[in-house]
């Protein structure tokens, strides 16, 4: 962790565009708080583009047509996405497999269209144009330089969060109900309240990685809010390692780059579906997950 965190504090100045850094940034804490979810919990949500996005939208309002500053709109934003993910919980949590993830999905859908109709999102056009401000009315973060490490830090803090709770007695729990929700009840834990605060969790910082997205494009769309942003998400743990501690960053990473690269131009979706079967097929855990499978056994080999 300690040589990742200097490797991206040294990048910008090693010739790796900040705005590019920014945005595998984002959303690998989008990915780290999906995986939280799915990779610990065994909650496959199709709905996280609502957090993601609603966030986005809350934080771009807030900053553009109110003048707040990027802290305050960031912390509203993240505030929102636990509130409406405590909410979709609520209503989720009762059913399990493909009945939750379609309710997920069926309460995200809803959402989309409360955004496409509402007048201050600006409808399909979105809201353009989000100043990035000044953080606490002294640092300016209209310089790419400057936005770049306070997004290092917000991702940093929300790493750090999500880290913690899965090294704690908490995640213990949620593995437990992963593995065999049943034994986990006749253990005495209250089952509903844990995954309700998990999924909780988890939209709260899928919720930051939207806001902190905004400010660095200054843009919230439609896009944001969109399932496919569900379906992106998905992607980006399972290539990088379900139920890993940083498969979902190489995900992110690999998904963004893929994006941004011009070699593949319009084929960057069909290379990215390519890229997908081939992990399905080939490397069932992950990259990471088979990396780290890979060293075990070289490390700890079996005895004849």
């Amino acid at each position: 962790m300690a040589l990742l965190l200097a490797v991206l504090i040294a990048a910008p100045f090693l010739g790796a565009y900040p705005v590019l850094l920014m945005k595998i940034l984002c959303f690998s804490l989008f990915a780290c708080a999906f995986n939280l979810l799915l990779g610990y919990s065994g909650l496959l949500s199709f709905g996280h583009a609502a957090f993601f996005g609603g966030a986005a939208y809350v934080t771009g309002y807030l900053c553009k047509d109110l003048g707040v500053g990027p802290g305050v709109g960031i912390l509203a934003g993240t505030a929102f996405a636990l509130a409406l993910g405590w909410v979709f919980g609520s209503l989720a949590i009762r059913r399990a497999g493909i009945y939750f993830a379609m309710i997920t999905l069926a309460l995200a859908q809803m959402m989309y269209f409360v955004w496409v109709q509402l007048k201050l999102t600006g409808g399909e056009d979105g809201l353009q144009g989000i100043p990035r401000g000044r953080l606490g009315g002294i640092i300016d973060l209209s310089p790419d330089l400057n936005l770049y490490f306070f997004v290092l830090a917000v991702c940093a803090a929300g790493f750090w969060i999500v880290y913690r709770a899965i090294h704690s007695p908490f995640g213990e729990v949620l593995k437990a109900i992963r593995e065999n929700e049943p034994r986990a009840i006749s253990l005495g834990y209250d089952v509903d309240r844990v995954k309700l605060l998990a999924f909780t969790l988890s939209a709260g910082l899928a919720g930051l990685a939207g806001s902190t997205k905004c400010l660095v494009l200054q843009l919230a769309s439609l896009t944001d809010v969109h399932w496919h942003m569900s379906g992106e998400v998905v992607l980006m743990t399972l290539l990088g390692g379900l139920g890993t501690v940083f498969g979902p960053v190489v995900g992110a990473a690999l998904v963004v780059a893929l994006q941004n690269a011009e070699a593949f131009g319009r084929w960057t979706l069909v290379a990215q579906g390519l890229i997908f079967v081939v992990c399905v097929l080939v490397v069932r855990r992950g990259i990471v997950g088979e990396l780290a499978a890979f060293f075990r056994r070289v490390t700890h080999p079996r005895k004849p």
